[in-house]
């Protein structure tokens, strides 16, 4: 297999948001992601690529005109978590300070899971952002 294109993680996630230009700015400011693209036509997204280390996400417009973008949808507008996406990161309990500062809900406060010797022990809070995407921020300690 080929590797992907330089910049690219193997696995990429799109998350789709009614308003998809406030959901970056949200993004950046309570998670830290950082606009490595944002392509804006006629005050309307056309595409967008965050970055956290080296995980890339595309945010992307709820219900948009072609065929497969009608079926994506916001969680907030179906009532529920859709998904969820897991980000490995550094420091839990600083990142989740600033996610609290940021308006983020927390739906799990940072907690050590300890999964024995022979396996691993991971620090994890859990948070929703404003339309509703399941957030979960990992730090391996152990």
């Amino acid at each position: 297999m080929k590797p992907p294109p330089p910049g690219w993680p193997r696995l990429s996630a799109s998350v789709h948001y009614d308003d998809p230009l406030a959901a970056i700015d949200w993004l950046c400011n309570a998670f830290g992601f950082e606009v490595r693209q944002k392509i804006v036509v006629e005050g309307k997204l056309a595409h967008s690529e965050l970055v956290l280390e080296e995980a890339v996400i595309i945010v992307g417009t709820a219900n948009g005109a072609e065929p497969w973008q009608k079926l994506q949808k916001s969680p907030r507008s179906v009532g529920g978590v859709t998904h969820a996406l897991m980000f490995y990161i550094d420091d839990v309990d600083a990142h989740h300070a600033k996610a609290v500062l940021g308006g983020a809900q927390i739906l799990r406060e940072p907690k050590t899971d300890d999964y024995g010797p022979e396996f691993w022990a991971d620090r994890t809070y859990g948070a929703l952002d404003p339309e509703g995407h399941l957030w979960w921020f990992v730090q391996r300690v152990r």
